[in-house]
């Protein structure tokens, strides 16, 4: 096995040279061989303007212009709104390396929920696939709105609109505290509104139609013109935006929904209007002897109303996708009280406040940033950050949260993270982009969507020329209505929806539970994982280190040997190191200032500390020290059994000489024990990595009945452990806090950082638990399996719709039971299609972790 098969499954990204679109070489929709070179486009139309016109495309005419924002592309989808991601990269660089997502600090973008390469900064309709683009999230401020589709997150747009991909409306991409209103929702439900009220006029004078009453009323060529009348405007502006997206999808050879629906309602009302003006130029097959040519204006009218409805419930259902990051949005206040330098206090709004200020937060108040507490007591519910719903105590020195709610003592803090560096803002951040990440079970779904659209048109075509050669009188009639029915009743959008929904959905519900999910890919392989590696400190332990004893020897007292000890860690960042400077300053020790400090990493430190050479660490550092071996074999013993009780050992030589030992005590978390039983109940293989000596790693593993654990292993060498148990076959999750642990967490099919760690672990990690709490990866797991159930469900809906509703609607039941499918009821079905998948997909809201 590969020692990094997920990195190997991930093809190079070419860059289509007419459009600027990154393309995946492996499924291109195209490619075109020019002067030994092979460029790849993400549709046939790119390739047909390459091939008339290469050179256009490999040399830029112009230089880009320049702006107040750097310079402006001049790649041909700017038009549609498509951003081109390689920054720097010349369109000639087929393999131009993929380019970060921009994060719209100055303004909002909109994508695609389908395809999240669509982006607009405004909202509008997907190119590709006809979907209502949706907003991508950031946490920077605002000054002006993009729209996105949330298919096609590449079309960004600076206004409302449609994704000329998809079709699809486009939406917000940075999302406010507050739900804005939504244009595209606002214009679709008036012209809902106005078709209903032509619409129902209509169905009212079809059905009466059938009496002799009525007959005698509104003569049959009469009511003809009337029909005419009231369904002219529902289908050409009600019904107008589909037309454009049917255009849209012919011009960039991106057929979706919008090519279906505007195919069906347009051959319908067509057919009907030629009936009435003109109905000596249609066959007479399409009538039976002695009978008028029958018109289906209410049935045009019928389905471009059903279709408004649905996209109105649609726009309104994928708005409470976002409910779980508006939540978090609103968690920070809008001002904060700051407390000046003549003690005076003012109430500042949050974006000016800045590190170092002083702010008093009162009881009841959320906490405004990220920050440090310098004076006062209270418990602090950290609920809607970490999941845990038990209030933490607070008190001087303690670190407290922007966005979390005070109890019921007033508080003074620092401020020390403030705007987009505070942990609710990369919370914002990392959900935002886990939401527009695409699965690997999606490939599916884009394979079959990719044949989709032709194949149904097919299906049509060939329903019409059934029926008009063996169908009963009136054939063509007949004909006509099987193939509309046909076009209408087929949505790809519930296909494409099926898996982003749910996606958008589930990592939102995750981060209410204190589970960052950093991209889907990492949610859909979590479920699969067999092997959790954790590393010990700060992963199992609470990772605040204590003093626990200090052994002198030779002479040394116990004070001089600690104050010896904690002047030269004063330059170290080791944990151990910060337990052994705290317990000297608890016990009033001046500390001495450090010379010649140096750091040898698994070994120990050394210096010069007021004129004396101090060593502490390892056996092998106090070698190196120049302290003969007899010296040190005095200490082993007591040392190892410091260790047999979970103690990290640490040896002290003054001057070359032997001057004792200290150990230093990690508390193993109060939920470890808990959560390792669950882990294990859901048949992972845990084991436990450390840098820790033997005697103290089995230590641990013996109080946590973890069987499998490595010693003494080097930052480096976590990352072959890793490696190891993939080429066994093993899917390896890797849990930790620490830099040392973040080659490994990138290694790892699965990398799983603690909240409270650093941040190099975060961004090196797929998922993070906010409360370091591993806990969480029981959660993370059952959030897994929750939402890889649910995309399967959209799936399995969107696959058996389909393959029921195309042969119902192509009349297969006719032979038999004499029954066909109204182009009406094709259509009503279809709009609720997409509606069930995104409401199935909120479910995910509710579920239990």
């Amino acid at each position: 096995m590969s020692p990094n098969p997920k990195a190997e499954a991930k093809a190079p990204i070419a860059v289509d040279p007419v459009c600027g679109m990154r393309v995946n070489p492996e499924s291109a929709a195209a490619q075109y061989d020019f002067q030994g070179q092979t460029y790849f486009f993400c549709c046939l139309g790119c390739r047909a303007k390459f091939e008339q016109e290469p050179a256009r495309y490999l040399a830029p005419e112009q230089e880009p212009e320049r702006g107040a924002d750097g310079p402006r592309s001049s790649t041909g989808l700017e038009s549609l709104g498509i951003r081109p991601k390689t920054s720097g990269a010349s369109p000639q660089s087929p393999s131009s390396p993929r380019a970060p997502l921009p994060v719209a600090a100055q303004g909002s973008t909109y994508t695609c929920p389908m395809d999240p390469e669509v982006r607009s900064p405004s909202p509008g309709a997907c190119p590709k696939c006809g979907m209502a683009l949706e907003p991508v999230f950031t946490s920077g401020p605002r000054t002006r709105t993009e729209w996105v589709c949330p298919m096609h997150p590449q079309v960004v747009r600076p206004e409302p609109g449609s994704c000329p991909i998809c079709g699809m409306a486009l939406e917000p991409r940075t999302l406010a505290r507050e739900e804005e209103k939504n244009p595209e929702l606002a214009v679709m439900t008036r012209r809902f509104w106005v078709s209903v009220a032509l619409t129902l006029p209509l169905l009212v004078l079809g059905m009466s139609s059938m009496t002799s009453f009525s007959a005698r009323l509104v003569p049959e060529a009469g009511r003809n013109w009337i029909e005419l009348a009231l369904a002219t405007p529902v289908v050409l502006w009600c019904g107008s935006p589909f037309f454009v997206r049917f255009w849209a999808s012919i011009v960039n050879r991106s057929p979706n929904m919008f090519t279906l629906i505007a195919l069906g309602t347009g051959a319908a009302y067509l057919y009907s209007l030629l009936a009435t003006v003109a109905p000596g130029l249609l066959p007479v097959t399409f009538h039976k002897p002695g009978e008028a040519l029958p018109v289906y204006f209410e049935a045009a009218a019928a389905i471009t109303t059903l279709v408004l409805l649905g996209q109105v419930l649609e726009l309104r259902a994928r708005s409470k996708t976002s409910s779980a990051i508006r939540a978090l949005l609103r968690l920070a206040p809008k001002t904060a009280r700051r407390i000046n330098q003549d003690g005076a206090e003012q109430d500042v709004a949050l974006e000016i406040v800045v590190p170092g200020d002083r702010l008093r937060v009162r009881p009841g108040e959320r906490i405004p940033v990220d920050a440090a507490v310098i004076e006062g007591h209270s418990s602090v519910d950290e609920s809607m950050i970490t999941g845990e719903p038990i209030p933490v105590e607070k008190e001087p020195g303690a670190r407290v949260t922007g966005g979390t709610l005070n109890g019921n003592g007033a508080l003074i803090v620092q401020a020390e993270r403030v705007g987009d560096e505070t942990l609710l803002a990369q919370i914002v951040r990392l959900v935002a982009e886990a939401q527009r990440s695409r699965a690997p079970i999606q490939r599916l779904a884009d394979r079959f969507s990719a044949w989709f659209v032709p194949g149904v048109v097919a299906a049509a075509a060939v329903t019409f020329i059934v029926w008009a050669l063996i169908g009963p009188e009136p054939r063509l009639a007949h004909a006509l209505v099987n193939a509309v029915a046909v076009l209408i009743i087929a949505c790809p959008c519930a296909l494409g929806l099926a898996t982003p929904m749910s996606i958008m959905v589930g990592t939102g519900r995750g981060a209410r539970a204190g589970v960052l999910i950093k991209d889907a890919e990492a949610l859909e392989v979590l479920q699969k994982v067999d092997t959790l590696l954790i590393d010990k400190t700060g992963t199992l332990t609470e990772g605040r280190p204590r003093l626990a004893t200090v052994m002198p020897l030779g002479g040394f007292g116990e004070n001089e040997i600690l104050c010896l000890a904690a002047s030269l860690e004063q330059a170290s960042e080791h944990p151990l190191a910060a337990a052994i400077v705290q317990a000297g300053q608890e016990r009033g020790l001046t500390l001495m200032p450090v010379e010649d400090f140096r750091s040898v990493t698994g070994k120990g430190v050394s210096g010069r500390v007021g004129g004396r050479s101090v060593a502490l660490g390892t056996w092998e550092m106090l070698e190196e020290a120049g302290v003969h071996q007899d010296e040190l074999s005095t200490l082993a013993a007591s040392a190892e059994s410091l260790r047999r009780d979970g103690q990290s050992v640490m040896l002290a030589a003054v001057d070359g000489r032997r001057a004792g030992l200290l150990s230093v005590i990690d508390p193993i978390k109060s939920s470890t024990r808990d959560a390792l039983r669950l882990l294990r109940a859901e048949g992972l293989n845990i084991v436990m990595l450390t840098g820790d000596s033997p005697t103290t790693a089995q230590a641990v593993a013996r109080a946590l009945d973890i069987a499998d654990f490595a010693a003494g292993i080097m930052p480096d060498k976590k990352i072959e452990v890793v490696k190891q148990f993939q080429a066994q076959g093993c899917t390896v999750a890797m849990a930790g806090d620490g830099i040392n642990d973040a080659p490994a967490l990138a290694q790892a099919d699965v990398g799983i950082a603690m909240g409270p760690g650093t941040d190099v672990a975060m961004e090196s990690a797929c998922i993070t638990l906010v409360k370091g709490d591993l806990q969480g990866i029981v959660r993370a797991r059952h959030l897994s399996r929750a939402t890889l159930r649910n995309i399967r469900q959209n799936l399995f809906f969107a696959f058996i719709y389909n393959s029921l509703g195309i042969p119902l609607a192509a009349g297969v039941l006719y032979p038999v039971f004499g029954l066909l499918l109204s182009p009406v009821i094709a259509s009503a079905a279809m709009t609720f299609s997409s509606v069930s998948v995104i409401a199935n997909a909120l479910r995910l809201r509710r579920v239990e972790l």
